[in-house]
């Protein structure tokens, strides 16, 4: 197995780990460099700057997953599309230096609506991958909360479909810059009873714009606190994005992906709800990164 260089250059951070011979991180570092600070033409100097010393190690080889792939990033790496696997992405790679700095492409699928509406990922496909691999199994749901968070059909290593939901950024649209805004307080400690609430009350008949506005009118009348609401808002609509999901209670457990406080939500939400789930962090993209490098 050669040096491997793993990079996940986002939209907002760029992040790197020098990984040993097994897989283990024998080094990492973490930049604010996302793709969105990169003048255009800069990203190979960039990279450079902040990794140019792991790529003198003799045989390296370097992948990098994320928007670094995309339209804005070093160079445009045209999606991969489902069901696809290990074999599928390594066929996909764009390198930007033959067989030594390769862009992982990212997954694309098409909708099961009329209009056949297509379905964009990038980065998260090695984190799915790395969590498998991890959990040592090749088919299950994978949730990745964020602010486009991803509900993901795996089978036997294949992703065969997927869909994007604007969860976070509703809520920060919400909370931040529309009317309910005015009778939240955001400072305030997470509140497990009212996301709850939340939860439940997205299950009920009704659309969810009446619901998102009884928010405002539950804060107006003192039926829930300021410091509440907010965690309220987050149930309802994690609530809402669950609401649509056909999830056997009596299956495995869902793979949640993503940050402690995100992942700790959907576990509250999905627990509360009877799915048991598991969770895993940064270490499912480092994970990812070295087996597609194995299977390449």
């Amino acid at each position: 197995m050669r040096p491997l260089i793993a990079i996940d250059w986002g939209t907002s951070s760029l992040r790197g780990a020098r990984l040993g011979t097994t897989g283990q991180v024998l080094e990492s570092r973490e930049f604010s460099r996302g793709i969105l600070t990169v003048p255009p033409g800069q990203f190979e100097a960039v990279f450079h700057e902040h990794f140019g010393d792991w790529m003198q190690e003799e045989g390296a080889l370097c992948l990098i997953s994320g928007m670094a792939g995309s339209r804005q990033g070093w160079q445009e790496a045209p999606y991969c599309p489902c069901p696809a696997g290990f074999a599928e992405l390594g066929q996909h790679l764009l390198w930007l230096q033959a067989e030594r700095i390769a862009l992982v492409p990212g997954l694309s699928c098409m909708g099961q609506d009329a209009l056949n509406t297509p379905d964009v990922m990038r980065g998260e496909e090695v984190q799915i991958f790395g969590a498998l691999q991890l959990a040592e199994r090749d088919s299950a749901t994978l949730v990745l909360p964020g602010t486009h968070s991803k509900w993901v059909q795996v089978h036997r290593g294949r992703v065969t479909h997927f869909q994007t939901f604007m969860t976070g950024e509703v809520y920060a649209l919400l909370s931040q810059h529309s009317i309910l805004g005015k009778t939240l307080d955001l400072n305030g400690v997470f509140d497990e009873a009212a996301f709850v609430q939340g939860v439940d009350q997205s299950q009920t008949a009704g659309s969810v714009l009446n619901k998102l506005f009884a928010v405002r009118t539950l804060g107006l009348f003192v039926r829930m606190s300021e410091t509440a609401l907010p965690s309220y808002l987050s149930g309802l609509l994690i609530g809402e994005e669950l609401r649509t999901q056909t999830v056997n209670a009596n299956s495995a457990p869902v793979i949640l992906i993503g940050s402690n406080a995100l992942t700790q939500r959907y576990t509250l939400a999905l627990q509360h709800l009877g799915i048991a789930c598991q969770s895993r962090g940064a270490e499912a993209t480092w994970a990812g990164l070295f087996a597609l490098a194995s299977a390449c």
